[in-house]
């Protein structure tokens, strides 16, 4: 039995081609295509009918696939069983998060991580795309507010809550806000998710809802936050996004007696039935400084 073919046959469906499972694997797309046949030609089946654009599992191919699917899974869980009786992780972990809290953030908790377990690498994915953790092969993802898949095991952790920032320089020439209605006349640094619908604040016993209306658009927070540090308008933040320019006097709370919501981040993984330490160590330090932050 050819494990490896296996293995590279449930990587090819799970990345939808043989040249993104390829990628994924670190291997030429000839390696991947003459594994698949020398194991379609071991079993004496068609596994995978192959067009230009897409790959379909035949009947034998989808229960073969199901199967194998298991098995590794079972093969995984004893890795990962044996891995946690050592009690130390090595290896690699893959770990995806999203660009501002990729810059502001996951470098500090990478940084006690190695330090606290020398045997480890990371090989850090930065990008505001949704990574499908299982067909990518990534161990962790950082991810922002609410999660919509429901086959990931996630731990979630608040992060303080978007507020009103500027520099002391827009508010010297602005004038300063009393109350939410002093905002109208103001301009905004608008994040393109909340262009349409506004804004709402809350000071523990009203609410508020603005409208954002401004010069400048941006879909990136640290753009956002760049813009008002050099003085162009107010902006809607979360809070730990501006935890150095408040040090640095480069940004103040606006009305810092009202807020938005919470922020957010969860820490996902696919469901699996033993943990790989290497995750687990890695959780164990993001929730120590993500607790030790959000204080």
């Amino acid at each position: 039995m050819d494990l490896d073919g296996i293995a590279i046959f449930v990587k090819v469906i799970q990345a939808g081609t043989f040249s993104q499972a390829a990628k994924l694997l670190g291997m030429p797309n000839s390696t991947v295509s003459a594994k698949i046949s020398a194991l379609e030609k071991r079993l004496g089946v068609t596994l995978l009918q192959r067009t230009t654009r897409r790959l379909r599992l035949t009947e034998a191919g989808e229960a073969y696939f199901q199967r194998s699917v298991r098995a590794l899974e079972e093969l995984q869980a004893a890795e990962n069983e044996l891995e946690g009786a050592r009690g130390k992780p090595n290896g690699v972990l893959r770990l995806t998060a999203p660009v501002d809290v990729g810059h502001d953030i996951v470098p500090g908790i990478i940084h006690k991580y190695l330090e606290l377990h020398p045997g480890m690498e990371v090989d850090l994915v930065v990008t505001n795309r949704v990574v499908d953790l299982v067909s990518e092969a990534v161990d962790l993802a950082i991810r922002a507010g609410a999660l919509k898949d429901s086959g990931l095991i996630a731990r979630r952790f608040e992060l303080g809550h978007f507020g009103l920032w500027a520099s002391p320089e827009y508010i010297a020439r602005s004038g300063v806000p009393r109350n939410p209605k002093d905002l109208a006349g103001h301009q905004f640094l608008r994040f393109a998710q909340f262009a349409n619908s506004g804004i709402r604040l809350s000071n523990g016993k009203e609410t508020a809802r603005l409208p954002t209306k401004g010069r400048l658009q941006a879909d990136d927070f640290e753009t956002i936050r760049g813009l008002a540090v050099l003085g162009e308008g107010v902006a809607f933040l979360p809070s730990f996004l501006c935890a150095e320019e408040k040090k640095q006097e480069k940004l103040v709370r606006v009305l810092p007696q009202w807020r938005g919501d919470k922020v957010s981040l969860s820490l996902v993984y696919p469901a699996q039935k033993f943990v790989p330490t290497k995750v687990r160590a890695f959780i164990a330090v993001a929730e120590a400084l993500l607790k030790k932050q959000a204080n």
